[in-house]
C-alpha cells in the first residue's frame, strides 16, 4: 500500500479516546467463519466484528463534551497526552444507522457514505467481547467471497491481517480502558499518525490537522507493525501484499525517522511499500476486470483464495511463497502469472519475485531488507488480527492501485489499472459514488486445499440461468447520466451511455468504455 492515511471519517461528531464510555451500548455484529480440516468438514465459529476506535465519538467521562471535534484536540480536556487519556471515553457505536456497517448470517456489507461519516474498518473479534481473533495461516489456506461490483476507480475495499494485540493493548498498556471491546490498538506497515490514541495516550503532542480533510490530521507518534494485505481492490485492480517490520511482538509506537514518514520511507522499521502482485501491473491487463471480457469479472462476486506455503509443509516450517487462486462461475482460475522482461512468469509471492520485481521497476528493496517472507512467516507464528474496511485515499487518490502512479512515469510497473491519473479525488469520489460498498462473505480457513474445489483453471462453468446478474456502480448523477469514471458502453452493457458533464464516454475494450 502506499497510504500513510488508511481513511477519512468525516462524522460531525467524531472523537476518540480509551476509556470506556457507558452511553450507547457497545454490541458487536455476528460474523460467523468456518474452520475446516483436511478433506473439507468445515465447522462454524461464532465470531464477531468490532468497529475502530479511530471512528468512535468519543467524550468527557462525566458528559458529552467532545475531546475532539473537527481536527483539533479540545485543550481543556486533552492539556496532554496522559490527562486526555484519563478524561475522555470511548463509546459504543450505531453500525448500521452511522457507518452503513451491517451483517447478515456469514456477510459483511461496508456502505462507504453514510450520512456524514465516510469509510470504515473493522476487525474480526473472537467468540468473546474482549478479544480479537488471532490468526496463524502458516500452512494453511484462507478464502473468502467478495464483491466489488459498486466499487469504481478511486474505491478500495482492503482485507489484510495486521500484528495487534489480542485484546487491544490494554494488559500491555494499563490506561487503555477500552481495549478490543471498542477496537483500540491498530497498527500497521505505513505505521498511521493520524490515529487519534496510541498505546493508551493521546497522540496530541505536535498534533497537526490535514489541509485537505476536515476531520483529521496527525501527531508526533505513529502506530507500526506487520502487515499482510490479502486482498485490496475495486472494480479495476487488485493487489495481495506483504510489508514485513523489523519491529515485532504487536504495535510498536514510533517517531521521527523510524516512522518511515516522506522523504524517510525507506528508513522506517516497516516495509511501506511491500512486494505487491497486482495482475494488471505484472502485465495482463486483461485478467481482472468489469465485464466478460477479463479471467474474473469484477461485476459478479468472486471467491479469493490466499495459501502460505511454507518449506515443509507445516505450520513450523518456514514462509516460502503466497499464491492465489480465484472461483467465479464454478470455474477455478490460478492467479495470472507475471508477463514483464526480467522477472520470471512466476503468479505466487516468493522472495525470488520480489528481487526480480524490485530491480526491473527500480524500485527501492526494503522488502528484503526487511527480512522478507521469513520475516512475514514469524509474524503469522505470533498471530494476526483480521481487518476487513473501505476506504478512499486522501494522500494520492488511490493511484498506487488502479492508475498511473507516480503519474508522470512510464517505467515498468507503473502502470497499476486502468483508471485515468485524474481520478480518485476523494472529494469528488464521495460525491459521485456515496452508495458505494463492499460485501465480504463465506470466510473459511483451513489446511491447503480444504476450503474450495482444488483445480488448475479448467472447471464446468455453471449455467447462465444460474450465474449472478451484472451490475455496475451507482452513483449520484442528473438522471439518465453516467457520472465521472462510470461505466458507459461495452458489450452485454444495458445502462445509459449518456455521460455527466464535463466526461466523454471513452472506449476502453471491447467490453468496457468508461466516463473519462
Amino acid at each position: 500500500m502506499y497510504r500513510s492515511t488508511l481513511f477519512a471519517s468525516t462524522f460531525a461528531a467524531v472523537a476518540y479516546a480509551q476509556q470506556a464510555g457507558v452511553l450507547t451500548t457497545e454490541t458487536h455484529p455476528s460474523l460467523p467463519i468456518q474452520s475446516c480440516a483436511a478433506g473439507g468438514a468445515c465447522t462454524t465459529l461464532e465470531t464477531k466484528i468490532v468497529l475502530d476506535a479511530n471512528w468512535r465519538w468519543t467524550h468527557d467521562t462525566s458528559g458529552f463534551t467532545n475531546c475532539y471535534t473537527g481536527n483539533t484536540w479540545n485543550a481543556t480536556l486533552c492539556p496532554d497526552a496522559t490527562t486526555c487519556a484519563a478524561n475522555c471515553a470511548l463509546d459504543g457505536a450505531d453500525y448500521a444507522g452511522v457507518y452503513g456497517i451491517t451483517t447478515s448470517g456469514n456477510s459483511l456489507k461496508m456502505g462507504f457514505v453514510t450520512g456524514s461519516n465516510v469509510g470504515s474498518r473493522v476487525y474480526l473479534m473472537d467468540t468473546t467481547d474482549t478479544t480479537y481473533k488471532l490468526f496463524k495461516l502458516k500452512g494453511q489456506e484462507f478464502t473468502m467471497d467478495i464483491d466489488v461490483s459498486q466499487l469504481p476507480c478511486g474505491l478500495n475495499g482492503a482485507v489484510y491481517f495486521s500484528e495487534m494485540e489480542a485484546d487491544g493493548g490494554s494488559s500491555k498498556y494499563p490506561t487503555n480502558k477500552a481495549g478490543a471491546k471498542y477496537g483500540t490498538g491498530y497498527c500497521d506497515s505505513q505505521c498511521p499518525s493520524d490515529l487519534k490514541f496510541i498505546n493508551g495516550e493521546s497522540n496530541s503532542v505536535g498534533w497537526t490537522p490535514d489541509s485537505n480533510s476536515a476531520n483529521s490530521g496527525s501527531g508526533n507518534y505513529g502506530s507500526c507493525c506487520n502487515e499482510l494485505d490479502i486482498w485490496e481492490a475495486n472494480t479495476i485492480s487488485t493487489a495481495f501484499t506483504p510489508h514485513p517490520c523489523s519491529v515485532s511482538g504487536g504495535s510498536y509506537r514510533c517517531t521521527g525517522t523510524e516512522c518511515g514518514d516522506g522523504a524517510d520511507r525507506y528508513n522506517g522499521v516497516c516495509d511501506a511499500d511491500g512486494c505487491d502482485f497486482n495482475s494488471y501491473r505484472m502485465g495482463n491487463k486483461t485478467f481482472y476486470g468489469p465485464g466478460s471480457g477479463f479471467n474474473i469479472d469484477t461485476t459478479k462476486p468472486i471467491t479469493a483464495v490466499t495459501q502460505f506455503v511454507t518449506s515443509d509443509g507445516t505450520a513450523a516450517g518456514t514462509l516460502t511463497e503466497i499464491k492465489r487462486f480465484y472461483v467465479q462461475n464454478g470455474v477455478i482460475f490460478a492467479n495470472s502469472a507475471a508477463n514483464i522482461a526480467g522477472v520470471p512468469a512466476d503468479n505466487a509471492i516468493t522472495d525470488d519475485f520480489c528481487a526480480a520485481q524490485k530491480s526491473v521497476f527500480g524500485d527501492t528493496s526494503s522488502f528484503a531488507t526487511k527480512g522478507g517472507l521469513a520475516t512475514m512467516g514469524a509474524s503469522m507464528d505470533r498471530g494476526q488480527v483480521l481487518v476487513l474496511s473501505i476506504w478512499d485515499d486522501y494522500e494520492v487518490n488511490m493511484l498506487w492501485l488502479d492508475s498511473t502512479y507516480p503519474t508522470t512515469s512510464t517505467a515498468p510497473g507503473s502502470q497499476r489499472g486502468s483508471c485515468p491519473i485524474t481520478s480518485g479525488v476523494p472529494a469528488q469520489v464521495e460525491a459521485d459514488y456515496p452508495d458505494a460498498y463492499v460485501i465480504y462473505s463465506n470466510i473459511k480457513i483451513g489446511p491447503i486445499g480444504s476450503t474450495f474445489s482444488a483445480g488448475t483453471g479448467t472447471g464446468t462453468p455453471v449455467s447462465s440461468s444460474t450465474a449472478d446478474p451484472v451490475t455496475t456502480p451507482t452513483a449520484t448523477s442528473p438522471a439518465g447520466t453516467v457520472p465521472r469514471y462510470g461505466q458507459c458502453g461495452g458489450i452485454n452493457y444495458t445502462g445509459s451511455t449518456v455521460c455527466a458533464a464535463g466526461s466523454t464516454c471513452t472506449y476502453s475494450s471491447p467490453y468496457y468504455s468508461q466516463c473519462l
